[in-house]
């Protein structure tokens, strides 16, 4: 739901207001400017977003607020006013005194910001005791299960003594809500919240972040990458750039009629506003008031999917790449009662050349067919064939000659490429483990694979700490590409990206698949994405396929209330644009 006045609201003098924010970090070849000369103003009891892509300065400017700027960050110039006072003049100590208290903060990653070894309620605990809310064991507890409950933990007295591990990223996150919003601050910081969690996950999340700053009237800047969301979200937004703000206003205004080019390019290229246009729209796209130019990234792509859908009705049936037949996964747990389902019965087929989208919460069984798929995992019961051959019998060169023809892309850009290989040698790396060719011929494969996903030949030499996300999910689709397989298995393969590079991603992998006549499994929780790039769809849930069909059919006239409910969460779904 979307933010409406609060009665609550000071009409006076802006909560906070930055003037001119300037940040720098100091590098070997001098100081780098994060942030220059950002302005903003926010009210008590108002919701303002601050988006841009990653590297626009939004984080920076959030924890410039607080002062917890990482590494060699230092604020250069300019004014962060709250409640009037410069908090950037302000000492260590006096910072301590608003961070925390006045000033609430939800980190990003919820994994990496709870520490592994405490158990949840003794790190709630703490932040209660630092912040001096309460005192006396007894009291410090009881604070800390209030907090818990109200972030969304209904049985958080039994949670307290578990362990971050223990807990879905859903409720890692609500935590860290809880514990932001335990001192009832009179602002809270949210960075990127909810950018690991599914759309259903996210929205309850965000459904109880905001009426819990509601309820004790705290303001709230929001940051995000995902514009969709943001609007959705907030009263107000501000869009970044390069360390600078570009665009401010009401959200609604800016998403129906954005003026700079930055702001054109992130509503043309969002995958949650993109799907609406080509769902809602009865108007060609060079129709549409709010289009950005036609060479914006997405806009092709929205036009693919558009024409795509319509050749889809016209083309002849093709045989089928992949047919999964009664597929069933269960897991024997030591020191459970019973064994876990993790998949249940499923069945599909994917026509060579096409790319069919499993999309569904997380836990749903995803992922767990693809690893069957690639045979990663065995089968406990069914049928896997790949054209027209049975996967379950195959080992050895059978088995290997099976994967060269298959290839997986995963999620994690950082996570999937090794750090102490270079590029060249990342997306050659299948060459040599299949023994193709000499070392000659292999180096000209990889410049060829360089250039197929758009990369400078230069990159070949760096390593994937000196690229950026984007670049390090094309070096892993160069590398999947380079045994020229038939089947491309992508698991949550733009999750991870920020909406720009992901347009850019899911442009390439339309070019390349028209250009090499690919078949793609594409998994993934965000039914916007699944949108523009897949033609038909299975929605899974607890193991089952719950609904198959074209993605039109799925969009337009969902059979499931589980799908209806995904559809429902995708942000900015419920926005009503221009045409």
């Amino acid at each position: 739901m979307s933010s409406v006045s609060n009665p609550r609201r000071d009409a006076g003098a802006p909560l906070l207001e930055i003037k001119n924010l300037q940040v720098g970090f100091q590098t070997q070849n001098g100081t780098v400017q994060a942030v220059r000369g950002a302005s903003l103003s926010l009210r008590a009891g108002e919701t303002l977003a601050i988006v841009g892509e990653s590297g626009s300065g939004k984080s920076t400017t959030a924890h410039a607020i607080i002062n917890l700027l990482p590494g060699s960050g230092r604020i250069t110039g300019g004014e962060i006013l709250f409640e009037g006072r410069d908090l950037a003049k302000l000492s260590q100590k006096e910072m301590e005194d608003v961070r925390g208290k006045l000033i609430g903060f939800v980190p990003q990653d919820p994994m990496s910001n709870l520490n592994p070894v405490w158990s949840i309620g003794f790190q709630v605990e703490e932040a209660i005791k630092a912040n001096g809310i309460a005192t006396g064991k007894r009291e410090i507890k009881k604070h800390a299960i209030e907090v818990l409950k109200e972030a969304g933990l209904g049985d958080a007295d039994k949670r307290l003594r578990q362990f971050p591990h223990q807990f879905s990223g859903g409720m890692r996150q609500r935590v860290l809500i809880g514990m932001g919003l335990s001192s009832r601050p009179k602002l809270l910081i949210a960075d990127e919240p909810t950018s690991a969690l599914d759309v259903t996950v996210q929205r309850t999340i965000l459904d109880n972040l905001d009426k819990l700053t509601r309820e004790i009237g705290t303001a709230l800047l929001f940051i995000t990458h995902d514009l969709g969301l943001a609007a959705e979200r907030a009263e107000h937004l501000v869009v970044m750039y390069k360390g600078q703000v570009v665009e401010s206003g009401p959200s609604r205004e800016i998403l129906q009629n954005p003026l700079h080019p930055y702001t054109q390019r992130l509503v043309a290229a969002a995958p949650s506003l993109a799907s609406r246009r080509i769902q809602s729209s009865s108007h060609s796209l060079g129709d549409l008031d709010y289009s950005a130019p036609r060479s914006v990234e997405g806009l092709d792509l929205i036009a693919a999917a558009e024409h795509r859908a319509e050749l889809q009705a016209e083309a002849p049936q093709r045989e089928d790449s992949i047919v999964v037949e009664n597929l069933t996964k269960v897991y024997k747990i030591r020191g459970a009662k019973g064994d876990f389902k993790a998949v249940d019965d499923v069945s599909f087929a994917i026509e060579r050349g096409t790319t069919t989208a499993l999309v569904g919460e997380s836990g749903s069984g995803k992922s767990t067919v693809a690893k069957m798929l690639l045979r990663l995992e065995d089968a406990t019961d069914g049928k896997i064939l790949i054209n027209g051959t049975d996967t379950a019998p195959l080992r050895g060169k059978e088995l290997l000659a099976l994967r060269r023809r298959m290839q997986p892309v995963f999620q994690d850009p950082y996570g999937s490429l090794d750090p102490l290989r270079n590029i060249g040698n990342t997306i050659g790396e299948p060459l040599v483990t299949h023994n193709i060719g000499d070392r000659t011929s292999r180096r000209e494969r990889v410049l060829e694979l360089l250039e197929q996903v758009s990369l400078p030949a230069t990159l070949s030499t760096r390593y994937p700490n000196e690229l950026s996300g984007g670049q390090r999910q094309r070096v892993a689709i160069a590398r999947a590409l380079a045994l020229k397989p038939d089947i491309v298995i992508l698991d949550e393969a733009v999750s991870a990206l920020d909406v720009l590079v992901q347009a850019q991603i899911l442009q390439l992998l339309s070019d390349l698949q028209g250009e090499l006549g690919l078949t793609y499994l594409f998994i993934t929780h965000d039914l916007a994405v699944v949108r523009v790039i897949a033609d038909n769809v299975c929605v899974m849930q607890r193991g089952r396929i719950v609904e198959k069909a074209s993605t039109d059919e799925v969009f337009d006239r969902p059979q499931m209330e589980y799908t209806k409910e995904l559809l429902n969460a995708i942000p900015g779904a419920g926005i009503a644009l221009g045409v």
